[in-house]
């Protein structure tokens, strides 16, 4: 494999580079991340380091290219640590709540109820931001549900293909998203319900 040719091949966007670095994460990265996080959004994950490697790559983060896989087995460990990090965290509040009072009314009440129509069309507004063809895959295979196998065969897409749409369009609809919710004031109001 030559590293270097590789790497210039994703600083300039070629699906054949990607492809590639694709095919070597959907090996030993997705075994590795099994392993050490379990099988619980596994393709979440792998999409999700491999967007941070091709992302890394674009910014030149990696100035030797023949330590590409040093680079990504790196990359892949943090995330795992992050992983693991945000996993504790999350226990750590559930049994806060779990420790906490129970609560008979299950109803939101009005500053919630606003506050969830809120991030709807916030969601609604990134969504409808996305091309055309990111949305279809976004709300296919996660509003939707539909298996890979179905919406692969409907959009004549490869398995790869799918895949880095798929991871593409997550991160264009985070991005539009997080300028979407700055932008419209809802940001603080979230942050301050959830202080107080």
């Amino acid at each position: 494999m030559e590293w270097g040719i590789l790497v210039s091949q994703i600083k300039v966007g070629e699906e054949t580079g990607m492809e590639q670095l694709y095919r070597l994460f959907s090996r030993g990265i997705r075994y590795y991340l099994c392993r050490q996080l379990g099988p619980q959004e596994l393709e979440d994950k792998v999409h999700d380091t491999f967007l941070i490697v091709v992302n890394a790559i674009r910014r030149g983060d990696l100035r030797e290219p023949e330590r590409l896989m040093g680079f990504v087995r790196t990359v892949v460990r943090r995330q795992v640590a992050a992983y693991i990090e945000q996993a504790v965290h999350n226990r750590r509040e559930q049994a806060d709540l779990e420790t906490g009072v129970t609560v008979a009314d299950r109803k939101e009440n009005p500053e919630q109820e606003a506050m969830i129509r809120q991030k709807a069309a916030l969601m609604e507004s990134a969504l409808s931001a996305l091309s055309e063809r990111d949305r279809e895959i976004l709300v296919r295979f996660y509003l939707k549900e539909q298996p890979q196998d179905q919406i692969c065969r409907e959009m004549d897409l490869t398995e790869t293909q799918f895949r880095l749409l798929k991871s593409r369009a997550k991160a264009k609809f985070g991005e539009i998203g997080k300028k979407k919710l700055a932008a419209s004031g809802i940001f603080s109001v979230l942050v301050r319900a959830q202080a107080g």
